[in-house]
């Protein structure tokens, strides 16, 4: 007997089809959840919301792939990691070089880092120069190993390596700094 169809999967059907106002739903379902991941690898609100929107693109024209409603949102997710991927090497001469990090780092406590909110790493994150935060994003937040990050941001195995440990020595310092503002009485 075969299962009804939800609402997600006629959703996409329709929009597969090229129904616009099915197409208007998705993205308007989705886009929080897609800014959220293109936040994590782009320098600011603005190339966030270029690349959810080339995502949508990219995906709407092949909603036919989408084997099941489950996997929907993980295949869209798949999407705006890769449309971020292509959006840092196409610019990457136009962002920011990376800082060199050569002062003394402070440690942070297992207890402190416990004691951080997730806006609070995100934050940090953001502020980190692109290259290490693409690094970091993809290694640590989804999961990617040097190999594959290396072949998709055109950089060795090394450099890869290298900008993550750049990047959480950064972040420790990001943190140390904003303790420190609080403790002043400042956060």
């Amino acid at each position: 007997m075969a299962q009804p169809e939800t609402h997600l999967v006629k959703l996409i059907k329709k929009a597969s089809w090229g129904h616009r106002q099915s197409q208007i739903a998705l993205y308007e379902s989705y886009y929080g959840y897609c800014m959220s991941v293109a936040l994590r690898f782009s320098d600011n609100r603005e190339n966030a919301k270029e690349i959810v929107h080339d995502a949508f693109l990219k995906a709407f024209a092949k909603l036919d792939t989408v084997l099941n409603a489950k996997s929907f949102k993980p295949w869209l997710r798949r999407i705006v990691v890769n449309v971020s991927i292509d959006y840092y090497r196409k610019h990457r001469a136009e962002m920011h070089h990376l800082d060199v990090v050569e002062h003394d780092v402070a440690e942070i406590s297992e207890d402190a880092l416990s004691k951080l909110s997730v806006e609070t790493i995100y934050y940090a994150i953001a502020k980190l120069p692109s290259a290490y935060r693409m690094v970091f994003t993809l290694f640590a937040i989804e999961g990617y190993k040097h190999e594959e990050i290396g072949g998709k941001l055109g950089i060795s195995v090394g450099t890869s390596k290298s900008n993550l440990s750049k990047a959480r020595k950064k972040l420790k310092k990001i943190i140390a700094d904003m303790d420190d503002y609080r403790a002043f009485g400042n956060g």
